[in-house]
């Protein structure tokens, strides 16, 4: 049963950062996907007999459609077995990655799964061996099988990248070692980390963790307060710097090999492929944004003149201009999170109610508890949210961000079968930007004074910095990497730190100070390892959600609920077309530069109605 938190007063919050002492109401509750690691074993026993039965199946499809379906009906148990399996395992191990004990169970999900993939590695080369049209005749005859005719269908657009069986085997042989990389940053930067500590202006020591650091870079106005977070953390990876450039080398180096091996040309090629985008989205992306960078420094020359500061560095970009000292409790700013989506209905507000009280939400940090934060979907079960929340502005959004994911994974699953319950990454950050959109609108609709549209008009800016030309930085830097690894060029920590650099240069200019530190940062991006060519994806998603956003609040009322039931449409279709085609459905077309530029053209005036409220001079 939901858990009732209206009545718990936000300063439960603990000062502790031991999980024991959290209340359990902050924490999530991972019994409604298995009630005890017994029941765990028993389906991960269940989901290792299923892969000895898929195997058995390999040979049989060309006998007709019924074996066809039978594989693709054992596939989809499979696949909903292993991610109830492994997310009990790792949703655990990200409350603490300390516990080896549950690390070890997590590894051993790591390679049942890459049985799996292993012995299903038949499958894909011998439906291709069966004549397109033939299979087209089968779900002609058989009802049941037309389901899986846009999954058929995109396979056979990929034939010419899929091995033949045994090459398909030995690709599902590398699946453990194209892992070993990104496994090697997160023992390294979480399980293995040891914070620094630092002396704030004020005399307190605070432990500089990952939540710890944004908290003092948005909330201490002693310049030197954040410089020396900005150092202590920095610092903390430059120390292992050629460690980090060695995992990431191996990343990329994993990433040109599959693309090689299924005959893509690059290593974009091969990732966007998949989702049949086209490489022009991403190097588009990254021109036009190039070119639009002048609101970017404008806003920075803004910041500095108004903080007084005489040098402008990357660690004062977060905290506000103005003073205004407000903690949002938890528990305070959970009904206003509903209210914010008043305009995609009633039905979708009682579902994000059940989420936000029924223990699906990790809240707090505590030691060994994974940084940043998540939603996660269960197939069959609900989505779970991680978060290591702390009181500012900046949680309250990232709250709202987590919920935007959590709600696409509910319609999602609600309405499409397991084969099509998965939406892409391509489409994944609309609903989380535009339900942080949909929050800004109502919060600055509500604002009573100067400080506190200015604070939430900064919030806005910053999160067009943040989730767009910061991300546009990230794929930028990512693409060139990429290319070193498939120009043969060396990758040691000199040469990325380099690249880095120099990419900070293009997009701000001389706005800010180069500190030495900042060329450490591509290390402390956990996308870079874990998902390559996922980041410019944020960017091209909350284009897609301003778009969205604003038709659903402007025009006729007809027009809005047009708009709104075009979203929850996007919404309900998880996997079932291609991501740039669903999008079109729902009024944006990424294949133009118009959404892009309309994102420039919206920094340029919010920074306008910054300054008016400012008393600033324009420009």
């Amino acid at each position: 049963m939901p858990t009732d938190l209206a009545d718990r007063s936000s300063t439960l919050k603990p000062d502790t950062l031991t999980r024991a002492e959290i209340p359990d109401v902050y924490t999530w509750d991972l019994r409604d996907i298995y009630a005890t690691w017994t029941a765990w074993e028993h389906a991960s026993q269940d989901l290792d007999a299923k892969i000895a039965e898929f195997a058995a199946m390999a040979g049989t499809l060309a006998e007709g459609p019924e074996r066809l379906l039978a594989a693709f009906r054992l596939s989809e148990t499979m696949g909903q077995v292993a991610g109830q399996v492994a997310a009990f395992a790792s949703l655990t191990h990200d409350q603490d990655q300390r516990d080896n004990a549950v690390t070890a169970r997590r590894q051993q999900v790591d390679i049942l799964i890459a049985k799996w993939i292993e012995s299903s590695a038949w499958f894909k080369p011998e439906l291709l061996q069966i004549p397109h049209a033939t299979v087209t005749a089968w779900q002609d005859d058989v009802e049941a099988l037309r389901l899986y005719r846009f999954a058929i269908d995109d396979l056979y657009r990929q034939q010419e990248h899929v091995l033949d069986g045994p090459g398909e085997r030995l690709m599902s042989l590398t699946t453990r070692v194209g892992q070993a990389a990104n496994e090697a940053y997160s023992a390294l930067s979480t399980a293995d980390v040891r914070y620094p500590s630092i002396r704030l202006a004020d005399g307190s020591e605070v432990v500089v963790s990952y939540g710890n650091y944004r908290s003092i870079l948005a909330t201490k106005r002693d310049q030197a307060d954040r410089a020396a977070a900005f150092a202590a953390l920095h610092g903390m990876y430059r120390n292992h710097i050629n460690t980090y450039a060695t995992l990431y080398d191996g990343v990329l180096q994993n990433s040109w090999f599959v693309a090689r091996a299924r005959g893509y040309g690059r290593s974009l090629d091969g990732a966007l492929h998949g989702d049949n985008v086209p490489a022009s989205v991403v190097e588009n992306l990254i021109a036009t944004t190039r070119a639009g960078t002048a609101p970017l420094r404008r806003y920075h020359r803004l910041r500095k003149r108004v903080l007084g500061l005489e040098r402008y560095h990357i660690y004062d970009e977060s905290i506000p201009l103005v003073e205004y000292d407000k903690a949002y409790g938890y528990t305070d700013i959970l009904e206003s999170l509903v209210e914010s989506t008043a305009p995609l209905g009633a039905a979708y507000q009682a579902r994000m109610r059940e989420g936000l009280h029924g223990r699906w939400i990790d809240v707090y940090e505590n030691e060994g508890k994974r940084s940043g934060a998540y939603s996660q979907g269960v197939y069959g079960v609900h989505p779970y949210m991680l978060m290591n929340y702390n009181d500012t502005l900046d949680a309250v959004f990232t709250l709202a961000h987590e919920m935007g994911h959590t709600m696409h994974t509910i319609l999602s699953d609600e309405h499409q079968p397991y084969v099509y319950h998965r939406y892409t990454i391509f489409v994944a950050e609309v609903p989380s930007t535009l339900s942080e959109a949909l929050l800004l609108d109502q919060m600055l609709a509500q604002a009573s004074d100067r400080d506190e549209r200015i604070v939430l008009l900064q919030h806005a800016i910053d999160g067009i910095l943040g989730t767009f030309y910061r991300q546009v930085l990230f794929a930028d830097f990512e693409l060139q990497a990429h290319h070193l690894v498939e120009q043969g060029q060396p990758v040691t920590a000199d040469v990325l730190s380099e690249l880095y650099l120099s990419l900070l240069a293009i997009y701000y200019d001389d706005t800010i100070e180069y500190d030495e530190d900042v060329r450490a940062t591509w290390s402390r991006i956990p996308h870079f390892f874990h998902y390559p060519f996922y980041v410019y994806q944020y960017a091209t998603c909350y284009a897609s959600s301003a778009q969205l956003a604003k038709a659903m609040t402007q025009g006729s009322p007809r027009e809005q609920q047009a708009a709104v039931s075009r979203y929850l449409t996007l919404l309900a279709s998880g996997g079932n077309d291609y991501p740039m085609a669903q999008l079109q459905k729902a009024g944006v077309d990424l294949a133009s530069p118009e959404p892009v530029q309309a994102v420039v053209a919206q920094l340029d005036e919010l920074i306008d109605r910054l300054e008016v409220e400012l008393g600033a001079s324009p420009r």
